[in-house]
């Protein structure tokens, strides 16, 4: 899989159905472990609400798994994770705390609250194209620095850390393309002087967009 979506960032929504009051969180998540900390989480923060409804989806291993945590069958996680999937929006923790207001809302009010919540809070976070970056040292002088950085972002990439000494070593991470542009700006600021090195490949994420 060469790109995929995530949550853009962490976000928090909050509505009110018929006196109930529902308060949505969404995470990018990396793992289970981390998935099941956030869930966790919020269970103690809300320990007093009637219930604290959950979804998780991982690239890694294909992994999906939600929670009604104790309301009618099918009418909370599941329809929290539709959301998700249908955006095709991976790596992502989401829980729906629910603050009982003394009005039932059926099955069918249940499902549509649920994937409001999970809708809602998907918007507020926005979501972001994970895609495979090439990163790279490149040696820099330290009255080519501010240039050097100027060049890396006109291409595309960014500066992800800085090692100072006589000179500076940058490790810069560009996007597909990226690096293939910048390495004739380089030779041409430092007049031949300078070459920068391969240092491997990552996922990283893309600017905020939208949620359909």
């Amino acid at each position: 899989m060469s790109e995929y979506l995530v949550p853009f960032e962490d976000a928090e929504s909050e509505f009110v159905e018929k006196r109930s009051r529902f308060i949505s969180h969404v995470w990018r998540v990396e793992s289970e472990a981390e998935a099941r900390a956030r869930i966790e989480e919020m269970k103690k923060r809300h320990y007093d609400a009637r219930h604290n409804c959950w979804c998780y989806i991982l690239k890694e291993g294909g992994v999906v798994r939600y929670s009604d945590d104790g309301e009618p069958q099918g009418t909370a996680g599941q329809p929290m994770l539709n959301v998700f999937q249908r955006e095709a929006v991976t790596n992502v923790c989401c829980v729906v705390t629910r603050y009982f207001g003394g009005v039932l809302l059926g099955a069918g009010g249940l499902t549509r609250a649920y994937t409001k919540g999970a809708k809602d809070v998907l918007d507020a976070a926005g979501i972001c194209r994970m895609s495979l970056w090439t990163v790279w040292d490149v040696p820099c002088t330290y009255p080519l620095f501010e240039r050097m950085k100027l060049e890396i972002a006109a291409c595309g990439g960014v500066v992800r850390d800085a090692e100072y000494g006589a000179d500076i070593l940058l490790r810069a991470a560009f996007p597909a393309g990226g690096a293939e542009r910048f390495a004739p700006r380089l030779t041409e600021l430092s007049a031949g002087g300078l070459e920068m090195l391969p240092e491997g490949e990552e996922f990283l994420p893309g600017p905020r967009e939208d949620a359909k």
